[in-house]
Formats: C-alpha cells, sequence, structure tokens
C-alpha cells in the first residue's frame, strides 16, 4: 500500500474501461494506490479484448485509427484523471500517465505538438506525459517540463539514460518555476524485471544468483537520481509484475525496490498480493560499493552491460511500436 509518511507511493499499470468505473475509484478510496500508468501494450490488451469499448467505437466510424485510438484513450485517461484528482489536489499524487505515439521517439518537435494536443484535449491536471528516454526525447521531456507539463520518462535502462533525465527534468522545471508556474512533476521509469528474463538463463548456467540484476540496476539509479537532489523528480520502478512460471513471489520487487521518494507501478494482481502483507522496513538505498560489486563480478563472467542496455532499449521501443501497431490495425473499419 502507499505509504504518505515515508513517501512511498503504489501506482496500477493497467486501465480499462469498466474497471476505471467500477473497481479503480475503490482502490484509491483504500488508499491501495493514489496514481496508474498505461502504455501502448495496455490499451491495445483492453481495446483487443474489452466489450466496454464498442459503443464508442460506432461512433467513431470513417475516422482514420489513430483517430479512433485517440479518442478511447483520452476518455480513458479523462475517467482515471478525474477517479484520482482528489488525491492529485491533497497533494498526494494522483496522476495517470498516457504515452505519446511510439513511433515519434525519434522526433522531439512532433513528440512535443502531439504531447501537448493529447494534455490539451484531456484537460485535467494530473496528466503525466510518457516520453520514451531516447536523444529525441531527453529535449521533448525539457519542453514540455518548461511549460509546466508533468512528465514520465519511460523505457530506462542505463545508469547514462537516468542521468541525461535529470538534467533535462531540471532544467525544464527551472524555466517553468521562473516563469511563475508553481507545480509540475516528473519520474523516471526504471525497467526491472527485463533483465532478468533476459539474463537469468545465462546466470544460472554460470552459477550467479538469479533476479538480482534488475534489482541491482534499478538500486544504482535510484541512488543518482536521489543524489541529484531534485524533490519533484522521483524514481518510478516499472516493469515490476512477476511473470507466469518464475518461481519469484508476485509482489517481489515491489517488497525488494521498497525505498522512499519513489513510485512502484505493476499490475493489478501484483498490487493486490503486496496490499496484503505490512512492510514495515525500507529496502533501498544499497551502498554504491554493494552496486559496484555484483556488476564487477558480472563483467568478469562476461556480461557487457552496455551491449544489455541497448539491446533492451532497442527491444522495449520495438514492443511499444508493434503494439501500438497492433491497436491502429484492429481499428480499420
Amino acid at each position: 500500500m502507499i505509504d504518505r509518511d515515508r513517501s512511498f507511493s503504489l501506482w496500477l499499470d493497467f486501465i480499462e474501461r469498466d474497471f476505471l468505473k467500477n473497481e479503480f475509484p475503490k482502490l484509491i478510496q483504500d488508499e491501495i494506490i493514489n496514481g496508474a500508468t498505461s502504455n501502448p501494450s495496455i490499451f491495445a490488451d483492453a481495446i483487443r479484448k474489452s466489450p466496454a469499448y464498442k459503443n464508442q467505437l460506432e461512433n467513431l466510424k470513417g475516422l482514420k485509427p489513430k483517430e479512433k485510438y485517440e479518442a478511447l484513450a483520452i476518455e480513458d485517461i479523462k475517467l482515471a484523471a478525474q477517479a484520482l484528482k482528489e488525491s492529485y489536489q491533497e497533494g498526494n499524487d494522483g496522476y495517470i500517465s498516457l504515452e505519446v505515439d511510439p513511433f515519434l521517439s525519434n522526433d522531439t518537435k512532433a513528440t512535443v505538438k502531439e504531447a501537448k494536443r493529447l494534455f490539451k484535449a484531456i484537460g485535467e491536471p494530473n496528466v503525466m506525459i510518457k516520453i520514451p528516454a531516447t536523444e529525441a526525447g531527453y529535449s521533448a521531456m525539457r519542453q514540455l517540463l518548461a511549460t509546466g507539463i508533468s512528465v514520465n520518462a519511460t523505457l530506462i535502462f542505463s545508469p547514462e539514460q537516468a542521468k541525461r533525465c535529470v538534467k533535462a527534468m531540471k532544467e525544464g522545471m527551472s524555466i517553468f518555476e521562473n516563469s511563475g508556474g508553481r507545480r509540475v512533476q516528473a519520474v523516471i521509469s526504471v525497467f526491472v524485471s527485463r533483465f532478468d528474463r533476459l539474463l537469468d538463463q545465462k546466470l544460472k548456467e554460470l552459477g550467479l544468483d538469479l533476479s538480482k540484476t534488475g534489482i541491482y540496476n534499478a538500486a544504482k539509479i535510484y541512488n543518482i537520481i536521489e543524489e541529484s537532489n531534485t524533490p519533484m523528480v522521483r524514481t518510478l520502478f516499472a516493469s515490476t509484475g512477476v511473470k507466469e512460471g518464475v518461481a519469484l513471489p508476485s509482489d517481489y520487487y515491489i517488497c525488494e525496490l521498497f525505498a522512499t521518494h519513489s513510485v512502484n507501478t505493476a499490475p493489478l494482481e501484483t498490487i493486490k498480493a503486496y496490499a496484503s502483507r505490512s512492510q514495515d522496513s525500507f529496502k533501498l538505498p544499497l551502498a554504491d560499493e554493494e552496486i559496484e560489486s555484483y556488476f564487477v563480478t558480472l563483467k568478469k563472467s562476461g556480461i557487457d552491460m552496455n551491449e544489455v542496455y541497448g539491446k533492451l532499449l532497442e527491444d522495449g521501443l520495438k514492443a511499444f511500436e508493434d503494439s501500438f501497431q497492433e491497436i491502429l490495425n484492429a481499428l480499420k473499419d
């Protein structure tokens, strides 16, 4: 559950129309969650499987697939933002994230234009626009924050990406504050479990501990963000669900990354498992020496983390593009 006193937040990594109208408000009321996130994969799954969108789609016939998608997404995001509005007004997070078209990840100008258009169309202040941490994305983050639009930097795998995000965010927030702006926030979404899915088989062959790489990498990035001393920028631990068939507790990544001044976004079942337990002690920060010792061991074992970072970012961008294309294909008349 969320921990206001120690500034740990739990956000739900799932949205779907009927769920947003029914179970979602109760999770907020019971202080299980105080925010939510979405991505192209989540929308693709919801639109493809849920009958809740059927009536709206009937009224959207004749529009282009992307126009249909945006109409569906804007309504869902608006529903979530309204349900979270009280939390937002109390200063208790209350954010919902929406990602820009992933095919724009290398185009700063187009990303900023679309982000501003979507933010205006939703018309709620507690929306974070998700921007992939690419070269073009850093500039987009800076520009959006400078205009008072909160940002969720996504697909962060490497410490270098995190450093670039912090720099861009500090610059954007400074411009906004100097212009008289009041409230703008940002999170840096560090993906966790994908490291273990990629590397655990090799680590098993090497006789090394499993399901630790994502934790140590996230801990390293958390330290970097905290050392930046930027209160309005927090680490968000993403990709924290345990995949089927993996011998770990379903809330493993939430528990292992329990930390002050942080957010964890997770699937519904993971959150329910975590909400049933009581966790008192923070697991982070880890000492820099412990973290570096782990990565020295990986390097000596022949694992090049720069290669891993590059592959995971490339795969992550492609997965979001594929999911977005899946949505567009499904919405063709």
